[in-house]
């Protein structure tokens, strides 16, 4: 174990918060429990950080980095032998290089800050989700985030040109090119990217950017089977001339859940579906896009695919019809006890899967609080909530739910990661040989374990 006074020596005493004040805060955004840790050091740059692992390196200390403390899998969680290293000092958001369409942004940068700068010289940032205003470039990457745009953009991975890293033993690893193609060997980023800081910390990247879209269209669109619901999904990307950017799965009781708590009860859409799709187009001609888009949505009502529909008029319009889909207040006061899922299946496989963790939740789990289910329809991703009356029932939940994915082909983690609360599952969707594989890479590049130690693997 370290002396604290060594990293001072490092960081500057200001940058290191002692055990004792550690307590006074939580362990995250999630979890209100004291941090227990045996510090929290704060490196300015690259330097400082390669100086401090490789202190700990030397010396056998566990770290575990953390960013906008965010995370849905305990991935930060720590004990009071572990050395917490905040990344938030290293924020740095370089200039967008328009010609290039490029960023150079450092791991500690705030997601909704790189939006906002991109924004201002007319380009966009494609990452998109509910915690931007708070989750960092860096934790974005380590977790390899999906979020609302990954239907029109791609998740965290696609949008990263040249990454810097730092690993166990303080070594530096840069390769911040600013182009697509580069075959020179193994492409070392995507080892780092979504291995949530097991393999080594991300410190800098040179992010894709893309021209900033000049028109939105927003609109709610009801379903009677969900049949039309993934042929409209097909029939939208082509007719909507590659335009749409999200295509967002309600089913009827997460939907009708939040419109009665956020607007007593008055939904957009008179009467009552079992599914429900917020669907957004953007593009570059105002006048064109509204019309081509209003055109597409008429015509699947006119076939009798889409059962109704309403298009947003108005920006106050599209808020409210986003709210209904980003607001979980409600959620977490009815699943006091929540036991949610972020899981990936083939969109075949979808509503089956779904009746059945319905079926099986009633048959042996009767005292549960309902189920809610949303996602990213376009990529594949659904969100899949229940809540127990007392946390002993969460593991039954877990491993019923886990079983059931690994049965239909899907992933237990679409967008969150694995942590801790994933990682005794993480065999329903790896083999032996993937396991063992990540295991000997692990190994390899933090021989003596100290990098998230328990996360993952």
């Amino acid at each position: 174990m370290i002396d604290l006074e060594d990293t001072r020596q490092i960081v500057g005493a200001r940058n290191v918060i002692d055990a004792t004040t550690l307590r006074d805060r939580p362990q995250d955004f999630w979890i209100n429990t004291p941090t227990q840790a045996l510090g929290l050091v704060k490196p300015a740059d690259t330097v400082e950080l390669s100086a401090i692992l490789a202190l700990c390196h030397e010396h056998g200390q566990a770290v575990i980095f953390e960013g906008g403390r965010t995370n849905l899998v305990g991935a930060t969680q720590s004990n009071s032998e572990t050395l917490l290293i905040s990344l938030e000092r290293l924020n740095h958001i370089g200039a967008p290089d328009r010609k290039g369409m490029t960023i150079e942004v450092g791991a500690g940068a705030i997601v909704e800050a790189v939006q906002q700068r991109c924004a201002a010289e007319g380009l966009r940032f494609g990452l998109d989700f509910g915690a931007r205003g708070s989750a960092m470039i860096g934790g974005a990457l380590a977790t390899n985030a999906g979020g609302f745009q990954a239907l029109r953009y791609g998740v965290a991975r696609d949008q990263v040109l040249g990454l810097e890293c730092v690993l166990a033993d303080g070594t530096v690893l840069s390769h911040l090119t600013p182009y697509t193609k580069d075959n020179t060997g193994y492409d070392l980023k995507h080892l780092f990217i979504g291995s949530e800081g097991t393999l080594g910390v991300i410190t800098r990247a040179v992010l894709r950017l893309h021209p900033a879209p000049r028109s939105v269209n927003t609109a709610l669109l009801a379903f009677e089977s969900f049949d039309a619901v993934a042929e409209t999904l097909g029939l939208m990307r082509r007719d909507l001339h590659g335009t749409l950017s999200s295509f967002e799965i309600m089913w009827a009781e997460f939907f009708h859940s939040n419109v009665d708590a956020l607007l007593g009860g008055r939904s957009p859409i008179e009467g009552r579906y079992p599914y429900y799709i917020l669907c957004e187009s953007e593009g570059f001609d105002p006048e064109e896009d509204a019309a081509l888009f209003e055109r597409v949505v008429s015509q699947a009502l006119e076939t009798g695919l889409i059962a109704d529909a309403v298009i947003a008029t108005s920006s106050r319009q599209r808020s409210e019809l986003w709210k209904i889909r980003e607001d979980f207040e409600a959620e977490m006061l009815l699943f006091k006890t929540m036991v949610d899922f972020d899981v990936s299946l083939p969109v075949a496989s979808m509503e089956a899967f779904v009746n059945e963790v319905q079926r099986r939740l009633d048959e042996e789990v009767p005292d549960n609080l309902g189920l809610h289910v949303l996602g990213h329809l376009g990529d594949g991703n659904l969100h899949v909530t229940t809540g127990v009356p007392t946390p002993q029932g969460k593991g039954k939940v877990r491993a019923l739910v886990y079983a059931l994915i690994a049965g239909y082909g899907g992933s237990i983690s679409a967008e969150h990661g694995i942590g801790v609360a994933k990682r005794d599952y993480l065999h329903y969707s790896r083999t032996p040989a993937e396991l063992a594989t990540m295991r000997l890479l692990k190994g390899a590049l933090d021989p003596k374990g100290i990098l998230n130690p328990g996360k993952v693997i």
